[in-house]
């Protein structure tokens, strides 16, 4: 009963967010026309950072405690990173960054429809089957951190199905921080598998998820040499919160 009752909740937020994206997407449009450009973009993922999210994640009866808030500073450009666990992995993360970021986002998301057009608008896309387009994205987020934006990058790569706390860290996002100077935060979801379960989509409780914020981890002083170093630097960090 437990299991069909989240099942339920899981449809309910489904249903929830597709109607939340179908009254959002008039105005983020609107805004496109108006205000064309970055400034558009900006305004864009913002409402959707701290506005759509905050409130899909009350419809569904999911609140935030986030620590380690003091530690990041909205006027500084992140390599973001955090681990990935479960569907709903994408919507906490950008409401318990208390500025904007664009995601690094793999190219089946833009399938999906409506959502899939706003991915396409809001985030990076790489093909992951694609050599071409993984060194495209590359160069495409040395330009947005030059650009002042913070870039938000699953070092894990996609989801953890594992019964692990945490997947091996590819070292793409931290080559990027390193080749660029950019600070390091980290993010670390570290319950979210009462709320919404790994391996099953259509699972989702009421519930408090706790988000931890490390960090940053400054990399100006370090060569690209050093990337596997990081990673694994980083990843105990997160291990520190999971086990």
């Amino acid at each position: 009963m437990r299991g069909l009752l989240r099942s339920l909740w899981a449809i309910l937020g489904v249903l929830l967010f597709l109607l939340l994206l179908f009254i959002s997407t008039p105005w983020i449009v609107l805004n496109m026309i108006v205000t064309p450009g970055a400034r558009a973009l900006r305004r864009n993922i913002y409402f959707l950072h701290h506005v759509f999210t905050p409130v899909f994640l009350r419809c569904i009866g999911v609140r935030l405690r986030v620590e380690g808030l003091e530690k990041i500073d909205v006027q500084r450009s992140y390599v973001l990173v955090g681990n990935h666990r479960s569907s709903l992995d994408f919507i906490v993360n950008a409401a318990a960054f208390p500025g904007i970021y664009r995601y690094l986002a793999k190219r089946e998301l833009t399938k999906i429809p409506v959502f899939g057009w706003v991915v396409k608008k809001m985030c990076l896309i790489v093909d992951r089957e694609s050599r071409l387009s993984r060194a495209r994205s590359i160069v495409a987020l040395r330009q947005q951190l030059a650009e002042g934006w913070s870039v938000f990058i699953y070092p894990e790569g996609s989801r953890n199905r594992t019964e692990e706390p945490l997947g091996d860290f590819y070292e793409g996002a931290f080559r990027i921080a390193l080749q660029t100077g950019t600070p390091i935060a980290i993010q670390t979801i570290v319950n979210i598998r009462d709320i919404s379960n790994t391996h099953n989509a259509l699972d989702l409780a009421p519930g408090c998820v706790r988000v931890v914020w490390d960090g940053p981890v400054e990399t100006s002083n370090l060569s690209a040499e050093h990337a596997g170093e990081l990673a694994q630097q980083v990843r105990q960090i997160m291990l520190q919160h999971l086990t």
